[in-house]
């Protein structure tokens, strides 16, 4: 996955070559642990060219550090049905959401190919995340704008919870909108320093997002000590500090106490 070209922009962009966009699990662990990161999520990659990063894969990082990780199950919308059995089969405690990529399938998630994954999403209890937003990778933006595609989702499916990645820039008027309109949509700011975040989005997050925001890096392309730096400069009351951080992740994803889903800051 390090090496695909849609990925040039990013290297780019963050200065790194693409070994270091391929870490392993013990150098996920130490640079968490420098950052005060008790607990992540880690996600599979599937697109239409065959997995990137499979379900097996994290799950194995799970494995080498179960008290540290969280999985999010990808899915082939080559095989809709086969995608909707693998939610069926797979989420529960170990895999607590699935992430789609629409930009990755250049299909907006309103494709009828998504349908049967979102079926399965509400039946097992389960998000989905997707990304919201320009797309950084050399990839068309289209598939990430909230209206009227997402928006299409959230009114078809009223039960399924949805969490946008990567904050939704340049359209953060229609995440607003999303906000207002559905109890059940979230964002998050991966993909953002804090200190880069839109001062619309940090408006949007002390306001109508106060309890719909939760921290996000996207590591490796962003290490989480690089990506915590500015917190303190967020000027977050101490309820929206603690949601930012851990309590709405420990909600929508439904993270036990026990897990230690815990930014120390």
């Amino acid at each position: 996955m390090a090496r695909e070209p849609w990925l040039a922009t990013l290297l780019r962009w963050t200065g790194k070559n693409s070994a270091e966009m391929a870490p392993g699990i013990d150098h996920t662990l130490a640079r968490m642990d420098a950052a005060g990161v008790d607990l992540a999520l880690l996600s599979a990659w599937y697109g239409p060219g065959g997995p990137l990063i499979t379900n097996d894969e994290v799950r194995a990082a799970i494995d080498h550090a179960p008290t540290r990780f969280r999985g999010l199950l990808g899915v082939d919308l080559r095989d809709p049905v086969g995608a909707a059995r693998t939610v069926r089969e797979l989420a529960g405690d170990t895999f607590v959401g699935v992430r789609v990529v629409p930009w990755l399938w250049e299909l907006p998630p309103d494709h009828r190919l998504y349908y049967p994954v979102y079926t399965a999403c509400v039946e097992a209890g389960v998000p989905l995340c997707t990304q919201i937003g320009h797309t950084g990778p050399l990839k068309s933006s289209e598939t990430g704008r909230p209206i009227p595609y997402l928006e299409q989702v959230l009114l078809d499916f009223p039960d399924l919870v949805v969490v946008g990645g990567h904050v939704g820039f340049p359209w953060l008027d229609e995440v607003t909108t999303l906000t207002v309109k559905f109890p059940n949509f979230y964002v998050d700011s991966s993909a953002y320093a804090l200190d880069r975040l839109p001062p619309a989005f940090l408006d949007y997050a002390r306001t109508l997002g106060r309890r719909r925001v939760m921290f996000g890096t996207n590591w490796p392309m962003i290490d989480p000590v690089r990506a915590l730096r500015d917190l303190e400069h967020l000027e977050f009351d101490d309820d929206l500090h603690a949601d930012f951080l851990e309590g709405t992740a420990r909600r929508v994803f439904r993270l036990p106490d026990t897990a230690g889903a815990k930014v120390r800051s």
